[in-house]
């Protein structure tokens, strides 16, 4: 009698286990411990042609995809908290997730996007030459999503064309090189990058940096109003715009160009022009390290000290208004501060259109914001780096394997997702 239970009962197990058909991948607070490779896994997931679930709001932003012992294996290989379980009680998430009195979701994710990282990357000798690093590059080799490197040349080529994503991080769309006269203008890696900056806009058929970050500027405005996704960090949130509003005018001192910019050039900025941002003013000193006061710095007044920098991201309806709710996926609504050379952006510079997804209320800033442009989209975020509050020229990248649950990195790796959507929830 005991034997013919024992068996009964593995038979029911092994019944169990071929039901069980589905990998849940949880993405609340005490059930993941790597929400970083988490993204990686579910971007490896669909690069193999196999769709994925996006569970908006379930156990803070799941992923769900069906069970295979590869896609088992991988999870385990790097370290990704998952849970095996069968149709029925997938299903059963289903229920919940569909019910229309609580603010979840599900999204299908169909297809992993192609990404390209805007950056000089190297120069001619191959030799990379500047003495920061990239938030989202780390990010992505950390959760091992693949990337590639293009800048001006590409761009102008018009390679943007074969890509999903494009990201922009501690760029200089005025042709004021970052800013960096005052404090480094006499070092080595300073004079390299404006020397590789003005021999690329000649190789271009530019006699300025600034008349080739333009064009590159409105290159990249193409590729989003064909339909592409452009997310932004730090310095080239604010100059990107500050550069389409002062097309047709000089902003740049004559440290920058070798002539002097043009006296009137604030009445001539176009703000029509411009993603995000409106009704701003220039900053042309060379010896202020501020491009213009959309950027709620120090320089601009900020005051606002490390213990009090926080910023809180909006809760969206996932049925409703599934992009920015994608874009808010955490498990945690409560986001450490960060700086950058544009660290927030002052709210009476944001135009009315654009949709505010995090802020720091009380200093009346926005620091994760987003808009349909054309028929792409467009993400700015503030700051340089999530895990490195005030990140200095030459520091050490940050090791990201001491923060595999960063709230602020989920932000970036949201919108990497985000463009692997069903095309209907791609609507705004």
């Amino acid at each position: 009698m005991k034997k013919t239970l024992l068996i009964l009962g593995l038979i029911a197990v092994v019944a169990g286990q071929m039901r069980a058909s589905v990998i849940l991948i949880p993405m609340d607070e005490n059930s993941q411990r790597n929400h970083l490779k988490a993204y990686g896994i579910t971007y490896w997931v669909l690069s193999k042609g196999v769709e994925a679930y996006w569970l908006l709001n379930y156990k803070g932003g799941s992923f769900a995809f069906v069970h295979t012992p590869e896609f088992e294996k991988e999870c385990k290989t790097r370290d990704v908290s998952y849970q095996v379980i069968s149709e029925s009680q997938f299903a059963a998430i289903e229920n919940e997730i569909l019910n229309p009195e609580v603010n979840m979701d599900k999204i299908k994710l169909e297809k992993a996007p192609k990404i390209a990282v805007y950056t000089p990357d190297q120069n001619e000798r191959g030799e990379v030459i500047q003495p920061w690093d990239d938030a989202v590059t780390l990010v992505l080799t950390y959760a091992e999503i693949p990337y590639d490197v293009v800048y001006d040349t590409e761009v102008l080529q018009g390679k943007l064309a074969e890509y999903d994503w494009l990201h922009l991080h501690h760029e200089d769309f005025t042709g004021m090189f970052g800013k960096f006269y005052a404090n480094y203008s006499g070092q080595p890696w300073y004079r390299q990058h404006v020397k590789m900056m003005e021999d690329l806009a000649r190789q271009n058929g530019f006699d300025k940096v600034s008349q080739l970050k333009l064009a590159v500027a409105k290159r990249i405005r193409e590729f989003v109003v064909g339909g592409g996704f452009m997310f932004a960090m730090c310095s080239a949130t604010d100059t990107y715009d500050i550069a389409l509003a002062a097309q047709g005018t000089d902003i740049c001192a004559t440290p920058f160009d070798g002539d002097p910019m043009d006296p009137s050039f604030q009445s001539k900025l176009d703000f029509s022009q411009t993603f995000a941002f409106q009704n701003f003013s220039v900053i042309t000193d060379p010896m202020v390290y501020e491009h213009s006061n959309i950027d709620n710095s120090e320089v601009t007044g900020r005051k606002v000290t490390p213990e009090q920098d926080y910023f809180t991201l909006f809760d969206f309806s996932a049925k409703w208004d599934p992009v920015p709710s994608m874009l808010t996926q955490s498990h945690t609504r409560t986001v450490k501060g960060f700086m950058g050379q544009a660290t927030a952006f002052n709210r009476k510079f944001i135009k009315s259109s654009v949709l505010i997804m995090g802020e720091n209320k009380p200093a009346g800033e926005a620091r994760y914001i987003h808009n349909a442009y054309g028929q792409g989209f467009f993400t700015f975020y503030g700051g340089h780096d999530p895990e490195d509050y005030r990140h200095y020229v030459g520091d050490p990248p940050t090791e990201l394997q001491l923060h595999p649950n960063s709230p602020g990195f989920r932000l970036i790796l949201n919108n990497i997702l985000f463009p692997a959507a069903k095309k209907k929830h791609q609507k705004t």
